[in-house]
């Protein structure tokens, strides 16, 4: 008698030798409203901010933001319209999608996830999908976008999934917060993945994720959680919302994104000057610029968005991919990157072939 391998074993076997990846094949965009100009967000808020730092620095000059235009929407509607514009992109169907992942740090409850509300907003019933929240501060999407491209790799039942870039930090701001009301912004992102195999030309090519956690009390929501419930106390004495608690580095995306950018494209096999387009997050424009002349890419191979959008944390990374997608700046087999950082201080960048 002869003993043959089982035909599962060898299905098994032959999977493991087909290499898989994630693919884009849509992308969406959300906010809510009508935009806000520099000029009637100082008479919503009756607050100010030096209006040349705003514009000839930041790169700000509108803004959308639910709350001051009497909307009720808040991040899980973002996510969830960004979401229904991307599937729409796709030409998929919703159900199947198997993987939901929101990159927030202004989620919707601090429990349950708000990636959760949002496959049941999009599928409406029990699924075998996955879903969770990835909080990474402004480094969220780009964080989550490596996860589920690792995932999608390994796992064949992972054909399709969504991973959205949603913000809401409007909703923490304090209305004496003249800072946070001149630059945060409400805005969703999103991308619809499919795993493919490797014979595609697109797909995820790699990542790298940073940290310094030693950095974790200069800005953020410190109040609602365990440690600092809130109270009638901690309100009255304004310790709730938004806190910025010491200044942020001017300099550090300045020192940090070219180094970062290059380990990126080293790890796989590829220089700067392969990148046909680079994306980051959308804090500062003149920074933006200043770190496109030290990589020594023209400033037509990146997109910034905080003109129309202001800054939108968490999903400005893929708002500003969507614009470039949208508009023709990146192209099926495009090298393009994508870097993103916030604070706490986390960092996150994917390297991909659209």
């Amino acid at each position: 008698m002869t003993c043959s391998t089982p035909l599962f074993l060898s299905q098994i076997q032959e999977e493991k030798n087909i290499m898989a990846k994630a693919k884009i094949i849509g992308t969406g965009l959300y906010v809510p409203g009508a935009s806000i100009p520099n000029s009637e967000i100082v008479a919503l808020t009756g607050t100010t901010f030096p209006m040349s730092a705003l514009e000839d620095k930041l790169g700000i000059y509108h803004r959308h933001v639910a709350k001051l235009r009497g909307i009720q929407e808040t991040t899980t509607d973002f996510a969830t319209k960004a979401t229904q514009a991307a599937i729409s992109n796709a030409g998929i169907d919703p159900m199947a999608l198997r993987l939901f992942i929101v990159g927030t740090d202004s989620p919707e409850y601090l429990s349950p996830g708000s990636a959760v509300v949002l496959q049941g907003r999009i599928q409406g019933q029990q699924m075998m999908a996955g879903c969770f929240d990835v909080n990474a501060s402004c480094a969220s999407f780009t964080t989550a976008f490596e996860v589920a491209a690792r995932m999608m790799a390994s796992d064949s039942s992972l054909e399709y999934a969504v991973v959205v870039g949603a913000y809401n930090m409007p909703a923490f701001v304090r209305p004496d917060d003249s800072f946070g009301n001149a630059i945060f912004a409400d805005g969703a992102g999103a991308v619809v993945l499919q795993r493919v195999d490797d014979s595609d030309p697109s797909g995820y090519i790699g990542g790298q994720l940073m940290a310094d956690g030693t950095q974790w009390d200069y800005i953020g929501i410190y109040a609602g959680g365990s440690k600092n419930p809130i109270t009638h106390e901690r309100l009255d004495k304004g310790e709730y919302g938004l806190q910025n608690l010491k200044p942020l580095p001017g300099d550090r995306n300045i020192k940090l994104w070219p180094v970062l950018a290059r380990q990126l494209v080293e790890k796989s096999g590829r220089r700067i000057a392969d990148i046909d387009h680079i994306i980051f997050t959308q804090i500062n424009r003149s920074v933006i610029l200043e770190v496109m002349n030290l990589l020594e890419l023209p400033p037509e191979r990146t997109t910034t968005v905080m003109d129309r959008y202001g800054y939108t944390g968490s999903a400005c990374v893929p708002m500003a991919l969507h614009h470039a997608v949208t508009e023709g700046k990146i192209k099926r087999g495009d090298t393009v990157a994508l870097i993103a950082s916030g604070s706490g201080f986390f960092v996150g960048a994917n390297l991909l072939t659209f």
